[in-house]
């Protein structure tokens, strides 16, 4: 059996995402006034989509609160998404993993028989302490030039592409976790956002008889 016959790959339900923006932005789109732009920088981690982290309040407010420096941020705040994964380019899945690889060879081979160089993926100026290649212009490459062998090949278009990063220092001395390990999904079809929402506070239950 091939794996592409499998049914098996990607989660089915719904899931929950945060993403990390300007207060403004996250009431306009919670309010339906607005939708959440997709990024499209050449150095998106994986590719276009908007972006969440998975189930990770936290280091969305960490990102608002520290924006990088072509972001402008006033007063920081948190969207809560509610989304389904759909069609999706698991890098945490074998079968996808080989496919992002198919796409680099493809990639590399083409800029080989025409001269030029391949992107890469490299730490900016601005952060020179960093351990982390943040500017991944050669990993968006990749990802986009898989997405146009999907349409070449008549596949169905992925609706969104999730991976986990290993990033930070280490959580401590020769450890296998990192202080900012997390989980981040680009959805590409806004058609698998369900909903927007203001992250709410946990109330005092069952002590409290006001809410039981």
């Amino acid at each position: 059996m091939l794996t592409s016959e499998l049914v098996y790959s990607s989660d089915h339900g719904l899931m929950i995402g945060f993403h990390g923006c300007d207060e403004s932005v996250r009431n306009k789109v919670v309010l339906s006034l607005d939708m959440l732009r997709s990024s499209n920088n050449n150095w998106d981690w994986l590719g276009d989509g908007m972006y969440f982290w998975q189930n990770n309040y936290e280091r969305a407010l960490d990102f608002a609160t520290h924006p990088p420096p072509n972001v402008k941020i006033s007063n920081p705040a948190v969207l809560g998404a509610v989304f389904s994964l759909g069609n999706c380019l698991d890098l945490a899945d074998k079968k996808y993993l080989d496919l992002v690889k198919m796409s680099y060879d493809i990639l590399e081979a083409s800029a080989k028989s025409g001269g030029n160089n391949l992107p890469v993926n490299r730490t900016p100026d601005s952060f020179p302490n960093s351990k982390d290649k943040i500017i991944r212009e050669l990993d968006c490459a990749v990802i986009r030039q898989l997405h146009t062998l999907q349409h070449q090949a008549d596949e169905p278009p992925f609706d969104s592409v999730r991976a986990l990063f290993i990033e930070g220092d280490e959580l401590y001395k020769n450890a296998g976790f990192y202080q900012k390990t997390h989980i981040q999904i680009a959805i590409r079809n806004p058609n698998c956002i369900k909903g927007f929402f203001i992250p709410r506070k946990k109330v005092g239950w069952p002590k409290n008889s006001k809410y039981g």
